[in-house]
């Protein structure tokens, strides 16, 4: 739980962000899924009011003003002017993106199959748009950076993750970068990871709710002194405290799936900076295809 009635609310919204994430790990469970919305959805937290923000997490509202009231505010709409003031220099969040996009595409009215597909697209546009607001361009550079100079570049990514590192492995393999996978099939993932040293890298890739095998190798590795370069979905993934570079890529609740167009897309934009790098040819780095005999 959180302490209750801080005498010193946080002031702005850097200062809010930062105290969540110091106290996220004494929180309920209730509080932590606030702390997450709170976190991943700053310009939708500006602009809806507690109820709907309250809906959309499945938690009642009064949740969110004790919430509030733990962090010294005397109520939600206190802690609520800390995203107000953020907003006027923001970029446009998901929802904000969604209504825009729906308008020059069409929204969709009927249950069609190409309704479904219209409505997918809308929504992997949006997130896709919104991951450029999010991603910074030192960590990418870094990244790339540690992928380049690895002698092995090892993967780990389960369940839905799955299709992200079996990209990656794919195109590093292309590029003659040494990679494993550390696959989960014969229990053999945590055991192959133990062979990892200071000069390898591993990308770890998971999003809610977070493989444990995945969350146990990369707690693992980091006491190694291996680097760790994460793919997850918010900064209070627990990969996030292990990794030398987070990419946290926001999800977005939808009532069949969540997308990986977003992460998919982050893992191609590695792999082709680290190929323009490898081959000296920032303007056209290319990924050698595989002939047929």
């Amino acid at each position: 739980m959180l302490r209750e009635k801080d005498p010193k609310p946080p002031r702005d919204y850097e200062e809010l962000i930062r105290v969540i994430h110091e106290r996220y790990e004494e929180m309920s469970k209730s509080y932590q899924k606030i702390a997450l919305y709170l976190t991943q959805n700053p310009n939708d937290v500006a602009v809806l009011s507690v109820n709907a923000i309250a809906e959309r997490c499945g938690i009642h509202a009064s949740s969110f003003v004790r919430f509030a009231q733990a962090l010294g505010y005397q109520g939600f709409k206190d802690l609520q002017g800390l995203y107000h003031k953020r907003l006027s220099t923001a970029a446009p969040g998901f929802e904000a993106r969604i209504k825009a996009l729906e308008e020059e595409l069409g929204t969709r009215v009927d249950r069609s199959e190409l309704g479904f597909l219209r409505d997918l697209v809308v929504r992997d546009i949006a997130s896709l748009q919104d991951m450029l607001t999010q991603i910074s361009p030192l960590h990418l550079a870094e990244a790339v950076r540690l992928l380049e100079k690895a002698d092995t570049i090892y993967l780990i990514g389960q369940l839905r993750s799955a299709p992200v590192v079996d990209l990656l492995r794919y195109v590093l393999t292309m590029l003659g970068k040494r990679c494993v996978l550390l696959d989960p099939s014969g229990g053999l993932a945590t055991h192959m990871a133990r062979a990892m040293r200071k000069k390898d890298v591993l990308i770890a890739v998971s999003f809610r709710f977070y493989a444990t095998e995945v969350v146990n190798v990369v707690e693992e590795v980091a006491a190694q002194g291996t680097s760790i370069i994460a793919i997850s979905d918010s900064t209070l993934s627990p990969l996030a405290k292990s990794a030398r570079v987070l990419f946290a890529v926001p999800e977005h609740e939808y009532t069949f799936s969540r997308s990986l167009a977003a992460p998919m897309c982050l893992a191609q934009a590695l792999t082709v900076a680290l190929a323009a790098r490898l081959q000296n040819n920032p303007k056209e780095p290319r990924i050698p295809t595989v002939t047929g005999q």
